[in-house]
Parts: C-alpha cells; structure tokens; sequence
C-alpha cells in the first residue's frame, strides 16, 4: 500500500514538473514530435523499397525450353526432376505448351495476330516450357546448373533462360538499397535519441536550483529521479502521438490514392496499412518512451551530480 501510495507520488509530481515548466517540456516534445516524423518517414520508406526488392526477387522466372521430340511422358518425369531440387519452389512450376505460347503471342501483338492464326500445331515454330521461380535468388544460377544436370534435362531442354546478366544486376541493387536502407533508418534513430535526449537534459539543467532544494529538505536521491524518469516518459508519450498520427493516416491515405500500388505495377506494390501502420507507431512510441526516460535519468545522474 506504502509503495503503491509512494507511486501515485510520483506520477503526480511528474505532471506538475511538466506543467510547472511548460515552456520547457514543450520544448523537448516538439524536439521528440520533430524527429520522429522523420524516423517514421524513413521506416515508411525503407520498409516499401525492402517490399519492392522482395516483389522483384519473387518474381524473376526460370524459363526451360524443351526439345520437339519431348513426349508428354517425359515432361512428367522433368516435373518430378525439377521438384526434387531444394530451391526450386515447387508450387511455381508450370508448363506451358507452344500453343498457349502462340496465344499470348496473339493476344499481346495484333502485329502477331494474324501470323499465329495461320500456324497449326505442326507449324507453330514455338517450343513447350517449363517455368518455375526459386526460393533463394542468391544461388539462382547454382539452380540452374543443378536443371541442367538432371538426366532428362541433358536430353531433351533445348534452352535455359533467366536473364543472366539482369538478375545478377538485381542481386547487387537489392543488397546495396537494403544495406542504405538500414544504416539509414539506425542513423536516423541514433541521431534522434541523441537530439531527444540533449533537449531533456538541457530541460531538466534549468531546474538545478528546484533539485538542489529538494535535495536539502532531506529528498533522497531515488525520490529525486523518480519523477523525472516518469516525466521524461510522458514527454516520450506526448512527443510520439502527432508523429503516429501522421505515419497511420498520412501512410493510409497515400495507399488509398495510390490504390496500392505505384506507376500501376504489380511489382510497385505499397506496403499494406495493416498492420504495417501499428508496427510503425510500435516503434515510434517506445523510441519516445525509451529515449525519454533514459535522457532525463542521465540528465539528473550526470549535470545534476544527483
């Protein structure tokens, strides 16, 4: 009951602290309001680009082409082969035989059009395929080596296809952008923290003389930090509710108006709102709380000499 009373206390002594110096903590949330739109504009964007690599990555697609003489009995058994390999997910294989090729020719081109209604099925120049994707895009290329040693595949693919020399290009990008993406966003919290925490400090270094009295009607050092602890965490609170605010609807509204998706692509994908906008104001409010709290425990520990 002592300890729940003695609590109270401190709650309450932090939110006069906060009102009595209101200047002051206002000061620090909008310095915490400030940098946190920032951090929450970088994770916003760090998290689509990460989404937009990961689209990409999952939609590069091995194509096989298979021989004429290819039976309908032996693209079972390179079916079977393809989905004994680890990395080749096996719910993705598809075959695809010249005449839906020649279709999708014919409904993609009205030059074609006309062409590929002249070809029959002995005519079609075309060949059948087998198209997959892997799970890994990192070692698509040892994949691929393993398809090309499979016995059926020595005898009857014609061609491997995956864009070599694009791909290889995508792996690079994707890794650099990723690489920049997380620096970045640590930096951001890193400056951000200390920017927060300076602010407090200099807040709670104007109140030295209010401390110093504390001090001498007998306060010991724990009741002393106490509230400034809690009052650094309600200015954490405070500080982080318009940046939230501005990541959850702000975010929705530009998925909205985008539809989802940006240029139209399906590669182009926005990250969806939920629960991509709590995971976000997560990360906001404990960076304000965390941030908070430890920039007035080190002010009172350290400039104050408590």
């Amino acid at each position: 009951m002592k300890a729940i009373r003695a609590i109270r206390r401190y709650f309450i002594e932090a939110m006069h602290g906060i009102f009595r110096n209101f200047s002051l903590s206002l000061a620090s949330i909008s310095c915490i309001t400030i940098t946190l739109i920032v951090v929450a504009i970088s994770l916003v964007l760090s998290y689509n680009v990460e989404n937009f690599s990961e689209s990409i990555r999952k939609d590069v697609t091995v194509v096989m082409f298979l021989k004429g003489d290819t039976t309908s009995e032996d693209e079972a058994k390179i079916k079977k082969e393809l989905e004994s390999i680890e990395n080749i997910d096996a719910s993705t294989i598809e075959f695809k035989s010249k005449m839906d090729t020649a279709k999708e020719l014919k409904e993609g081109n009205d030059v074609f059009a006309t062409t590929v209604d002249s070809w029959t099925e002995e005519t079609n120049p075309l060949l059948d395929s087998y198209m997959f994707k892997v799970k890994d895009i990192e070692i698509i290329d040892k994949t691929v080596d393993e398809v090309k040693n499979l016995s059926f595949t020595k005898n009857k693919v014609n061609n491997i296809n995956y864009g070599e020399d694009i791909v290889h290009q995508l792996v690079v990008v994707f890794n650099t952008v990723e690489k920049i993406c997380i620096v970045a966003v640590v930096a951001l919290i890193l400056v951000t923290a200390f920017l927060i925490a300076n602010t407090i400090k200099l807040a709670i270094y104007s109140r030295k003389r209010e401390i110093e009295i504390m001090r001498l009607v007998g306060a010991s050092n724990i009741s002393i930090k106490i509230p400034f602890i809690i009052e650094g965490l309600f200015i954490g609170i405070l500080g982080s509710i318009f940046p939230i605010f501005i990541a959850a609807f702000g975010y929705t509204s530009l998925y909205d108006f985008f539809g989802g998706k940006l240029f139209g692509s399906g590669l182009a994908s926005l990250v969806s709102p939920t629960p991509f906008i709590y995971y976000v104001s997560g990360i906001l409010i404990v960076i304000g709380i965390v941030v908070g709290m430890i920039g007035s425990y080190q002010a009172v520990k350290k400039y104050l000499k408590i």
